[in-house]
């Protein structure tokens, strides 16, 4: 049910629009769509999977056969075509090759590098967010910072501000298929809101969990919050701020993008922010560890000149700890034996501030 874009170039190859990948044959880019949908698939013949204007390529092919070798034997007789629906098997030598063909492999999320090799090339993918402290539908932030589209960026530039805000794009919008899938736990969810709405500063944090090359899965099962000043100029470069458009409503929208690197023959362009469709799973209950980080997080900010002030209002009738409840209900576990427990964190917060 999916469909991928491509140009058929003069001499055979094609080149995957998405991401600038040139294949040598029509086998080899689509044994590689198919692989993106699904991981497990081994068949192949692209030319009964691929159009062009319309028509199979199987039909080009067969037409060609026709015309220039006609004492050869039907194309269906040698096996060389396969209807789409039934599709044959690619013997392994010929799927071995379909593989190389693809020169420039689709990049797997920062996210699924092992820790040793994120530590060698990369300091790691942070995680920043803001809460809506001010009155609904209003900014927080002092300065206006407006984002800018992707299509004005052009290639890199070093005078360009590295803290410039860049509108994220949808795969659906450029016509593009998500290359894998993102679940994310609610008690991460719950952990990094309850983190945005202590503070009137920005917050940052780091994101852990597994990623399954069978499924292209990433599963985001741990947050872990920096507890940090990211106030001054020095230290807010490698950070990367997110945009808030300002919220009217009493939950948080966490909103989760990808970096798609450049196509390889353009390697100085600047990555594409992707939206990222994601699936949320409901947990059970709120483990130990999400509790301990919320008292930590709270002793970090306690009597902090920037920490939220929670007994006073946040709109007409609700103060900024009902709208820290009503963000973080959707994100509770199932299990109320914990509200209590949650409850002594909200008491915290009102001595704190």
């Amino acid at each position: 049910g999916k469909k991928f874009v491509g140009d058929l170039g003069a001499d055979g190859t094609i080149t995957w629009q998405e991401t600038g990948q040139v294949f040598n044959s029509p086998s080899a880019w689509a044994t590689h769509c198919k692989r993106l949908v699904n991981p497990a698939k081994k068949s192949g013949c692209g030319w009964a999977s691929v159009r062009y204007k319309g028509q199979k390529l199987d039909q080009y092919k067969a037409a060609w056969l026709r015309k220039h070798q006609p004492n050869a034997p039907p194309a269906e007789e040698v096996g060389s075509l396969a209807s789409e629906g039934e599709e044959e098997e690619m013997p392994e030598e010929e799927e071995e090759e379909a593989t190389r063909e693809g020169r420039a492999p689709v990049p797997e999320p920062a996210a699924a590098k092992k820790p040793e090799e994120r530590s060698k090339k990369q300091h790691g993918d942070g995680i920043s967010c803001f809460a809506d402290h001010g009155p609904p539908g209003k900014r927080l932030e002092s300065k206006p910072r407006v984002p800018v589209r992707y299509c004005t960026l052009g290639t890199r530039d070093s005078a360009r501000n590295p803290q410039t805000l860049v509108e994220v794009t949808s795969f659906a919008a450029i016509n593009k298929f998500q290359p894998f899938n993102v679940a994310i736990s609610s008690n991460v969810l719950l952990l990094l809101d309850f983190h945005s709405h202590l503070t009137r500063s920005e917050v940052v944090g780091y994101l852990g969990g597994r990623w399954d090359t069978n499924t292209q899965l990433l599963t985001v099962l741990r947050a872990f919050p920096c507890r940090t000043r990211l106030g001054d100029a020095e230290a807010a470069g490698p950070v990367e701020e997110p945009y808030y458009h300002g919220n009217p409503g009493v939950e948080s929208k966490i909103a989760p993008f990808w970096v798609m690197p450049p196509p390889e023959q353009r390697p100085n362009d600047y990555g594409i922010p992707m939206e990222v469709e994601v699936a949320y799973i409901q947990d059970g209950f709120l483990t130990n560890d999400v509790l301990q980080e919320m008292t930590l997080l709270v002793e970090f900010y306690k009597g902090a000149p920037d920490l939220v002030k929670f007994q006073e209002l946040w709109s007409q009738d609700q103060t900024y700890l009902d709208k820290l409840k009503g963000s973080l209900a959707s994100r509770t576990p199932k299990d109320q034996s914990f509200t209590h427990i949650l409850e002594q964190i909200y008491s915290l917060l009102k001595l704190s501030s």
